[in-house]
Order: C-alpha cells, then structure tokens, then sequence
C-alpha cells in the first residue's frame, strides 16, 4: 500500500513538474536518475509514476528514446467504450446525431478563430484526401484528421478534447457504409474548407450540416441486411 502511494504521488509530483516547466506535446522528460533527484524519491518509484500517468495516455514510453508528453494528453483513443457496443448500426447513427450537433458549430468557430497555419494545414489535408480518393485508395484516416484540425482550429480547449469522439465517429461511420461517396466528400470539404478561408462562420456551419446530413440520411437509407 505504501509502495502504491509512493506511485501515486510521484505520478503526481510528476505532473506538477510538466505543468511548472510547461512542457507541450511531445516534450521529452529527463531521464529516471534525474528525474529521481528532483523528486526525492528512488528510481523504481520514478517509473511507477510514469507507467501511471502512461497509462492515462499522459506520458508516453519510447523504448531506447526516452519518455514524452502524449500528442494529446489524457485521451485515449476509445473514450467512451464505443468499441464494446454491439449495435454497430444504432451506434453509428447516434454518433453522427452528435456530430450533427457539436461539428457545426466547430466548423462556424474554426471560421472566425483558425490562423493562417491552421489554414495550410487544412487545405494540405484537403488535397491529400482529394489525391487518395483519384487514386482508389483508403482516405478515411486523412478524413478523420480533417474534421480534427477542424476542431483545434477553433482554439477552443474543450473542442480540441472532442477529437477522440469525432474520429471514433468518423472511423465507424467509414467502416459502416457499403461505399463511400467520394464527389459528395470531395464537393462538401471544398466548401466548408472556403467557408473558413473566407472567416464566414454562417456558411461553414451550413457546409457541415450538410455534409453530415448527407452522410446520415444515405446510411439511413441503406439496407440493414447488406
């Protein structure tokens, strides 16, 4: 028991200690000796407060590198246990019925707050999903980072840790569908991605609706059987 509080507090010291040094995503911790002298505590309770806060996807261990900030600390990849309901065709609808509701209003956000960087990045985005679909391949994972960068381009801390749910949404939807619509996709990224270009929040929003009704009233209209 004493083991395990020791644990928890260096996990906790440890915390404290990437906050003070305000160390961001993909930082690098020193190693376990001196991070065992700052702490006042013996290496192997070092490493037990780092697998803790590895395990909340806080810290990341690289084996023969060392160990980082996660990409996105505290989220994990399934955080609402998505992957263990087994209604695949309730669940997606219910999930774009989420989207339907929060991915508007991130689009009319990302169209007054996203920086010219933010902009690059989602025209690259954009045309990389383009040249996928040209060439028949799988564009569901640079689709997933669209509508992602869609969200951190809001600069709203809350959306940005909606992220995990949208690409959960986004990955089961593509794995759902029997085919993807890839003019519709092309077309309606297009026009979200010039609404925020133009910083016009009202049409962002409305090219996101769209899409996303689209997408839901042509899975809805598919055969369950299928």
């Amino acid at each position: 028991m004493k083991n395990k509080t020791l644990a928890e507090k260096a996990a906790q010291d440890l915390l404290s200690y990437i906050q003070e040094q305000q160390l961001g995503e993909g930082d690098r911790l020193p190693n376990e000796y001196d991070l065992s002298k700052r702490l006042g505590v013996g290496r192997n309770t070092v490493r037990e407060g780092v697998r803790i806060l590895a395990s909340r996807n806080i810290l990341r261990i690289k084996q023969g590198s060392g160990t980082f900030v996660s990409d996105q600390p505290g989220l994990v990849e399934d955080p609402l246990g998505f992957s263990f309901m087994e209604d695949r065709r309730k669940l997606v609808l219910d999930l774009m019925q989420v989207r339907l509701i929060v991915e508007p209003a991130i689009a009319a956000l990302a169209a007054q707050n996203a920086t010219e960087e933010d902009l690059v990045q989602l025209d690259r985005l954009c045309g990389e999903i383009e040249e996928l679909i040209y060439a028949e391949k799988d564009f569901s994972e640079k689709d997933r980072a669209f509508h992602g960068k869609l969200a951190e381009s809001t600069k709203n801390l809350v959306m940005k840790n909606l992220i995990p749910v949208i690409h959960q949404g986004v990955r089961v939807f593509s794995a759902t569908v029997s085919a993807q619509e890839y003019e519709q996709t092309m077309e309606t990224h297009r026009k979200i991605l010039d609404a925020v270009k133009n910083r016009k929040a009202v049409e962002a929003e409305q090219a996101m609706r769209y899409h996303l009704l689209y997408n839901m009233r042509r899975f809805e209209q598919e055969d369950p059987t299928v």
